[in-house]
């Protein structure tokens, strides 16, 4: 089934198995006349650099550019080097990952997608205090390297997937800021990550980069890059988002499916299995986003959805599935959301969430590995066909 481009709203109740009391449908699309992913080029497409099969995935990490906030805010900001650190106990050994330190992005690099006097006026510390308020974080030049090289590290993570003999999967072990808009931030996001790097890679791989794809799976919907790529054809947004966790207004992504408060793993990977392969198998991918939040976790302070451990383990290897099945498609991990009940370092709850968190990355690194392995494989055995 086709699925319709932007500009005017349509509702399209496509999951007739799943019974919800719900008071609107479970998805919404955009729709238009416009011309965009919906409309192929005739002829063979340009083809761009090829990975190698070998290299595993890559990994940035931004933990070195220390944050400290204020006492009690509620922000898990240590998570981050605890996720990483795990990581890389558990990967570099198997040769599954290798890891680097996140670059600051640049201005250039920033302003392809947010305003620039907003870049500047963050950058130098002359936002009002209610606009730091709206971003979630007191403003410091600690906090400018933060976000900026959470940025820079999803950008250099999309820059590795798509330079020849770079590997297929790559991340940022941050990022997935996707409360971000043109010119403000909020839910403690100053700017979108995943919105930059897209927009630097079409700009970098104009010549054959034609289709993005970005995949929200956090609690919450990816309201800001909704927003950012409305009016852009080569990026499609899909956001599965909790229908009773909104905190700001409600956006529209290409396609937004509505999970209702508590669904559990079976309704919720149920809706996404209706839906996220149509997108693929439309949109056809060369380059994949995942913001991979795991705060529908039960274990979330903020998550609603009573998703267990194994559910977003399912949720992952149903993503990373997909991106395999395309023939020339790429990854991007971001971390996203993650917010444990009790913040203490030490505590059950707060490792909950790091190993949550940590399951996303490890899983990206086994299947890509799986893959590469499967590949060789098939190599060797037509070499060796009379």
């Amino acid at each position: 089934m086709a699925l319709p481009r932007r500009l005017c709203m349509l509702t399209v109740p496509v999951l007739p198995a799943l019974q919800y009391p719900l008071a609107r449908p479970l998805v919404r699309r955009r729709c238009s006349t416009a011309v965009g992913l919906s409309s192929r080029p005739a002829g063979p497409e340009p083809s761009g650099p090829a990975w190698d099969p070998a290299h595993p995935a890559l990994y940035f990490y931004n933990d070195v550019y220390e944050f400290p906030l204020p006492e009690g805010h509620r922000f898990p900001m240590e998570k981050y080097r605890l996720v990483r650190r795990k990581l890389q106990h558990t990967l570099v050994p198997g040769g599954l990952a290798a890891f680097d330190v996140s670059p600051l992005a640049s201005r250039e690099d920033l302003v392809t997608t947010h305003c620039p006097a907003y870049v500047d006026r963050f950058l130098t510390g002359e936002l009002t205090p209610g606009e730091n308020r709206c971003i979630g974080f007191p403003w410091s030049e600690a906090g400018v390297d933060r976000a900026v090289s959470s940025t820079g590290g999803t950008v250099a993570a999309a820059r590795a997937v798509l330079e020849d003999g770079g590997p297929r999967f790559a991340g940022q072990v941050a990022g997935g800021t996707h409360h971000a808009f043109y010119d403000y931030g909020e839910g403690f996001c100053v700017f979108s990550d995943i919105a930059v790097a897209a927009n630097c890679a079409l700009r970098e791989h104009a010549a054959w980069l034609r289709r993005v794809l970005v995949v929200d799976l956090d609690v919450h919907q990816g309201n800001g890059n909704a927003v950012l790529f409305a009016d852009d054809p080569a990026v499609f947004t899909y956001s599965a988002q909790c229908e009773q966790n909104l905190f700001s207004k409600r956006e529209a992504s290409d396609v937004d499916v509505w999970v209702p408060s508590g669904a559990g793993d079976d309704a919720y990977l149920g809706m996404l299995r209706e839906t996220l392969p149509a997108v693929f198998e439309r949109v056809r991918p060369q380059l994949v986003f995942f913001q991979a939040g795991v705060d529908g976790l039960d274990a979330d302070r903020l998550g609603r959805l009573g998703l267990s451990r194994e559910g977003l383990r399912q949720r992952n290897d149903l993503v990373y599935d997909l991106v395999l099945g395309g023939k020339d498609t790429r990854l991007v991990v971001t971390l996203g959301g993650g917010y444990p009940k009790d913040l203490s370092t030490s505590s059950r709850p707060f490792h909950d969430i790091v190993d949550a968190h940590a399951d996303v990355y490890v899983q990206a690194s086994q299947r890509l590995a799986r893959s590469s392995m499967a590949a060789a494989r098939r190599e060797d055995s037509s070499t060796r066909m009379p």
